[in-house]
């Protein structure tokens, strides 16, 4: 069935005109003080015949009148916006940057960086490999604990070696921007060590820090190629917040460059 068509079926199943459609969504247009959001009578009747495709603003009017999902009706037209992750992730950037598991409709599967076994018990030791296969997707249903849309994500750019081997590139990491502050505190091993996600001028990193009065220290794991970097703190670097997870590839793509020595700006 094409888009027209089960838009067309859904305008009959309520027994709405296309001149109901025009007289709600001009009341619809006058409310956004917008007037994208008004649909003729006969520019209904084009989109329902195959002749026009919606723009985003008659899409968002149809979907009030028709009580319909606005992902859905984009969905009628091929755009899933639960793709968009998906597409994010095969397409990987060089450079570490603040990013987003959005979720866009809680019915529907989304593309999430770890896949969890469906045998999977947190209360159970188990093997690693059991319990977490990396960029799959998953029931949004089985994450909704962990607060998507309030959490603050980071990604390691494929580019950026500052905590290899302990934080591959690739690596996704959750923020805590509660703890936005450098505290000094007891840690006996590497992976006890605070790890913070810092916005610079020019980007991000990720990396172990040390604050000495103004100045703000990144420093890298030992066997990290990437130099240790100071900057003025706050005015050229900001604490975003805490390293509290992390979910990465502990066996490179064939395509991933991870393996490659970062270069930083300035660097040949």
């Amino acid at each position: 069935m094409s888009p027209g068509d089960r838009l067309k079926e859904i305008r009959t199943h309520l027994g709405v005109t296309t001149r109901e459609v025009e007289q709600r969504s001009k009341r619809i247009a006058d409310s956004e003080g917008n007037a994208e959001f008004y649909i003729s009578n006969a520019w209904i009747t084009q989109i329902e015949n195959k002749q026009s495709t919606p723009s985003i603003y008659k899409l968002f009017s149809l979907s009030v009148i028709y009580r319909t999902k606005f992902t859905d009706l984009l969905a009628l037209y091929g755009v899933d916006l639960n793709q968009i992750t998906r597409h994010q992730l095969s397409l990987p950037l060089p450079r570490t940057h603040m990013t987003n598991l959005e979720v866009y409709d809680n019915q529907r599967a989304v593309s999430f960086p770890v896949q969890f076994d469906p045998s999977f018990r947190a209360d159970r030791t188990a093997l690693l490999s059991r319990i977490v296969q990396v960029w799959g997707e998953i029931p949004i249903s089985l994450i909704q604990h962990l607060d998507i849309r309030r959490c603050k994500y980071g990604y390691i750019g494929l580019g950026d070696f500052t905590l290899h081997p302990l934080l591959r590139p690739g690596s996704f990491v959750q923020i805590d921007d509660g703890q936005n502050q450098i505290r000094k505190v007891a840690w006996r091993t590497e992976f006890d060590r605070p790890i913070y996600f810092v916005e610079l001028r020019d980007g991000y990193a990720c990396s172990w820090c040390d604050l000495q009065g103004r100045k703000l220290t990144l420093l890298p794991h030992p066997l990290s190629p990437v130099p240790i970097r100071q900057f003025d703190y706050p005015s050229d670097a900001e604490i975003v917040g805490r390293v509290t997870a992390v979910a990465m590839r502990i066996v490179d793509s064939p395509n991933s460059s991870a393996g490659e020595p970062a270069r930083l700006p300035g660097k040949s």
